[in-house]
């Protein structure tokens, strides 16, 4: 395939992805499950062409940027909170998955190594955090459960990779120290936290330099790259290096970023995010068909590899709800012991849980990556597909009626301030400036009509922290008027430009300050 093919086959994935996105808004299923299963599906089209995934460049290309979107919208305050949770999910439940599976396999298949057993389990214990972005996207959780799905979905991936590193050159080696694992364990995580610190600090000595609002974004963008490219090539683990530095981003944008900066950063990050995540299901679809083909096809698939396939889903499935349930019986018994901070989520919060285990990219990847001398290589590869499959497809499609069904309570304290209490408090320190400001220093009033417009301003903000949607329902009507009123100047603007009365300049200059005038009235009415 040249330059020209490679090209025109990206368009039509694109062209695909809009077909496919807008048939599951339109039948109301998860993205993620009409991408896969459609990609799936014309995978097998006669006279389509093979596409093949570089499992190497699918990592780099797809993981570092969407780890560090789950990264940089973390809530940090509640992932502190919850990070022994979030530990256990994303180290404990993964270990305990991988020895599953593992010790299941061998039983099934007994003439594979141990450590090829365990591999396999690697490659399948990761919940994937592209997965569960795309699934939970429209989903309403309480914030816990939130909390911990995020959170671990941010850091199960490194456990995962770095249980199959192992695994697989113990296999090849025939040699396996439980004691040197747990300290290169160690050492990887640590040292990917420091590298993405490291990045991060990098990131902000350079944002608070640039000028220029289209480096800055560069910079910005580039840096989840940059991190997780760092953390391997000193062979420490770049998924953690990537969200640490993704948790840095979060925290300190809104310090070093300008308003501008920042808007026009989301809307670049927003559009690349949401093109990689869709093109990461449609060619996990399509890899399919390489698998299938690189074993002899469909009819070369044994009855006893089906067994072995039936059996891993049912343990993955299943472990997870030993995991979930069996940390819910721990928390339990330490609450009633007297621990104060024990609180175990309760059987709705801990259903949901165990139900969102989706699997994606990186148990796609990693399989690929295997030497072609690998025992149980073909096993491997069919097994990964087949827990990508049902795992999304049938846990995420569910998951949203599950969530309506056991509607999980939100036991998390809220916040001590509410959106009203805290536009108010931001209302008053405004205040506070222009009161100061709009007098000289004779005490003359100089700013009369900006006094007059603040206080009034601030007389509502009273209004709507003590009642914030009755102020909203008699504030929507006056937003209403004032967006006809934006649409007015919109058709005047243009009908002046149509008559070449104004040049273009003038035309994109005061189209934009209609835009950021409409787009505030629109999120201030709450559409």
């Amino acid at each position: 395939m040249h330059g020209v093919e490679a090209f025109e086959l990206v368009l039509g994935l694109l062209a695909l992805v809009v077909g496919l996105y807008w048939l599951a808004l339109k039948l109301r299923l998860p993205t993620a499950t009409a991408l896969l299963v459609g990609g799936g599906a014309l995978a097998f089209i006669p006279g389509l062409p093979a596409i093949s995934l570089d499992p190497e460049l699918a990592l780099v290309l797809f993981l570092p940027p969407l780890l560090m979107d789950g990264a940089y919208f973390t809530a940090l305050g509640r992932f502190r909170r919850h990070l022994p949770g979030i530990l256990s999910l994303a180290v404990g439940a993964v270990v305990f998955t991988t020895l599953a599976v593992g010790v299941v396999t061998h039983w099934i298949v007994p003439e594979l190594p141990w450590a090829a057993c365990f591999a396999l389990g690697a490659i399948v214990s990761p919940p994937d955090a592209v997965a569960a972005r795309a699934v939970l996207k429209g989903v309403h959780l309480p914030r816990r459960l939130a909390a911990l799905l995020e959170g671990e979905s941010l850091l199960n991936d490194a456990t995962g990779l770095i249980l199959f590193r192992f695994a697989v050159a113990a296999t090849l080696s025939g040699v396996f120290h439980t004691g040197e694992a747990i300290r290169s364990f160690a050492v990887v995580a640590i040292g990917g936290v420091i590298v993405g610190l490291a990045a991060a600090a990098f990131w902000i000595f350079v944002a608070r330099r640039l000028k220029d609002r289209i480096l800055i974004v560069i910079a910005t963008v580039s840096l989840c790259w940059a991190a997780y490219i760092a953390g391997e090539a000193v062979h420490v683990s770049g998924v953690i290096a990537t969200v640490s530095a993704g948790l840095v981003l979060g925290w300190y944008q809104h310090v070093i970023l300008s308003a501008d900066v920042r808007i026009l950063g989301s809307s670049v990050w927003q559009i690349m995010v949401f093109v990689l995540e869709a093109l990461v299901f449609i060619l996990i679809g399509f890899s399919l068909r390489g698998a299938i083909e690189r074993i002899g096809g469909i009819e070369a698939v044994p009855a006893s590899m089906l067994y072995t396939v039936l059996a891993v889903v049912l343990t993955v499935a299943v472990t997870r709800f030993v995991c979930v349930f069996g940390s819910e019986a721990l928390l339990e018994i330490a609450r009633k012991a007297g621990v104060k901070r024990a609180r175990p989520l309760g059987w709705r919060q801990a259903t949901v849980l165990s139900w969102a285990g989706m699997r994606g990219v990186v148990t796609l990847a990693v399989p690929l990556t295997l030497p072609v001398d690998m025992p149980g290589r073909d096993l491997m590869l069919i097994c990964a597909f087949a827990v990508i499959f049902v795992t999304v497809v049938a846990q995420g499609s569910s998951l949203g009626l599950l969530v309506r069904k056991v509607r999980p309570v939100d036991e998390d304290p809220p916040a001590k301030m509410a959106m009203p209490a805290a536009e108010a408090a931001m209302a008053r320190a405004r205040m506070g400036v222009i009161e100061a400001l709009a007098y000289d220093e004779d005490g003359t009033l100089i700013h009369p009509q900006m006094l007059e417009e603040h206080r009034k301003r601030m007389r509502f903000m009273e209004r709507y922290e003590k009642d914030a949607s009755a102020a909203m329902e008699n504030l929507r009507p006056h937003f209403d008027v004032l967006l006809k009123a934006i649409a007015a100047g919109r058709e005047e603007l243009i009908r002046i430009h149509r008559a070449g009365l104004i040049e273009d300049e003038v035309l994109h200059e005061l189209e934009r300050d209609l835009d950021i005038e409409e787009m505030a009235m629109i999120f201030q009415r709450g559409d």
